[in-house]
């Protein structure tokens, strides 16, 4: 399965990226909101993890240019971001995302498990 993400702080790219990877995903990042378009429009991943405050173009402008495109509307998208739900675009949750997950509380392999189970895998049993 491939997955896009576009998440402009560098160190914590890595961190998801390595992660995803490890658990056999094949992934491809870019650091800001017009790359990350770019990105996907040309890889077409079976979901993307979307940061929302981006350089360039925001996540949420992305994320509705993908929402208005042919080749985006059905590509699975989770909202990965440090802006709570509350403090988000009013209407982020209208152009279909599978999950909002702000980044601070993520613990362990939450991350891994919400991208499973958006894609239709089984998470890891804890302990494993």
């Amino acid at each position: 399965m491939k997955i896009v993400l576009v998440e402009d702080d560098e160190m914590l790219a890595e961190i998801y990226q390595t992660r995803l990877e490890l658990a056999g995903f094949e992934c491809k990042r870019a650091g800001n909101g017009m790359t990350g378009l770019e990105l996907i429009q040309n890889e077409l991943p079976d979901l993307v993890l979307l940061d929302l405050m981006m350089p360039i173009m925001s996540g949420d402008d992305v994320l509705k240019a993908m929402r208005e495109s042919d080749w985006g509307k059905a590509i699975k998208v989770i909202v990965l971001t440090n802006i709570s739900e509350a403090e988000a675009p009013a209407n982020i949750r209208d152009f279909g995302i599978e999950r909002y997950i702000v980044k601070a509380n993520l613990v362990h392999n939450q991350l891994i498990d919400a991208v499973k189970q958006v894609l239709g895998e089984a998470p890891e049993p804890a302990g494993a």
